[in-house]
C-alpha cells in the first residue's frame, strides 16, 4: 500500500517541486498540499494521510503549533518536519510538539525518500545537519543549572502572540480565530503580565525565543 502525504508549505515551487519528486517513487502517493498550517491540521483531520511534510516556519500559525494539533486530532498521522532553519528553537520545538523526525531543505533527495520511510515505520529520523542539537540539549537538560525561557502559555497565548508578532490587527486576529476583539485584547494584556514585557516590540522578541515565528517566512 502506497504511503499517502500531505505537503504543507506556504512556498508553491517548494510543494511542486517536492511533488514531482515524490511522485517518481511508486510507494509515495501525495494526496495533498497545504499552503499554511490552519490547512494542514484540516487537510489531516480529514484526509487522515500516513505523513506530512511540514515546514516549521509558516505565517498564521507556524509548523510547531500546526504539529501539536495534528499530533492531537489526527494521532495516526506522522510529522516530518522539513525546513532551512538549523536553530535549536526551531528543531527542539518541533520534536517537543511531537514530530517524528527532522530535515533541513538542504537535504538530498536520497535522504527525503530515506527520512519518509523511516518515520511511516513508526521511527524517528533526524538530518546528521540537526542531531548533534538535540544530543546537546539532552546534555545540558542532564545537567542543567540555570532557568531558561520558558513561560507556560496556552494555546490560545501561542496562537494570539503569533499573530500579534506578525502586525496582525486586532479585528483581523479576532476574525481568524473566531473570539471577539475584546478577548485579544485580554489575551495580550495577560500575554504580556506572563512574559514580563510592556510593549509589542518586546512580545515580537519573545515570540521570536520561542520559536513561533522568524519573521522571514
Amino acid at each position: 500500500m502506497a504511503t499517502r502525504i500531505i505537503l504543507a508549505d506556504d512556498h508553491r515551487m517548494v510543494r511542486e517541486g517536492l511533488r514531482l519528486l515524490l511522485e517518481e517513487e511508486s510507494d509515495f502517493e501525495v494526496i495533498a498540499e497545504a499552503a499554511d498550517g490552519w490547512e494542514a491540521i484540516r487537510l489531516c483531520r480529514e484526509l487522515e494521510p500516513d505523513v506530512v511534510i511540514m515546514d516549521v516556519a509558516m505565517p498564521e500559525i507556524n509548523g510547531v503549533e500546526a504539529t501539536r494539533a495534528i499530533v492531537t486530532q489526527s494521532p495516526r498521522t506522522r510529522v516530518l518536519a522539513l525546513s532551512m532553519h538549523k536553530d535549536r528553537q526551531f528543531v527542539s520545538g518541533m520534536l517537543a510538539a511531537g514530530a517524528a523526525g527532522y530535515l533541513v531543505k538542504e537535504a538530498a533527495y536520497d535522504e527525503v525518500v530515506q527520512a519518509i520511510r523511516v518515520v511511516r515505520g513508526r521511527r524517528t529520523y533526524l538530518s546528521p545537519a540537526v542531531a548533534g542539537i538535540v544530543v546537546q540539549d539532552f546534555v545540558q537538560r542532564a545537567g542543567r543549572d540555570r532557568p531558561t525561557f520558558k513561560p507556560q502559555l496556552t494555546d490560545r497565548e501561542r496562537e494570539v502572540l503569533q499573530l500579534v508578532a506578525e502586525g496582525k490587527t486586532t479585528k483581523y486576529i479576532a476574525d481568524r480565530l473566531y473570539i471577539s476583539a475584546k478577548t485579544v485584547e485580554s489575551h495580550r494584556r495577560q500575554l504580556m503580565d506572563k512574559l514580563g514585557v510592556r510593549s509589542i516590540a518586546e512580545l515580537t522578541k519573545c515570540a521570536i525565543r520561542l520559536g513561533l515565528t522568524s519573521l522571514d517566512t
